[in-house]
């Protein structure tokens, strides 16, 4: 767990950007079951707030805790790490003939 001040860090990948504003932000940890010592995947998700829309779905985000922005929003964006490669590619046009799919 990092901090910047008081406040946590988290980092994550953007999962949902269909509100206005707000990114959902899935944050996996790694923890080790205390009997069988066996890692153990935990996943959580947070509504983030993305004030310039920014964001995009596979995105990797640093988030920062801050004040309580709605009922469930308390985190914030201060940095995109990388884009989803998805977000950068180009439409590829597809048409169909009689003789099945063709790319052009």
């Amino acid at each position: 767990m990092s901090y910047i001040g008081k406040s946590k860090v988290r980092i994550g990948q953007v999962v949902s950007d269909k509100m206005d504003k707000t990114v959902v932000v899935a944050v996996e940890t790694l923890r080790r079951h205390p009997l069988y010592k066996k890692a153990i995947r935990r996943t959580k998700k947070y509504k983030v707030h993305d004030e310039a829309n920014v964001c995009k779905v596979g995105d990797r985000v640093k988030i920062l805790e801050t004040r309580p922005l709605s009922k469930e929003k308390r985190w914030r964006i201060i940095e995109i790490i990388s884009r989803s490669e998805s977000a950068e590619a180009e439409p590829v046009e597809v048409r169909k003939d009689d003789s099945g799919l063709h790319q052009t």
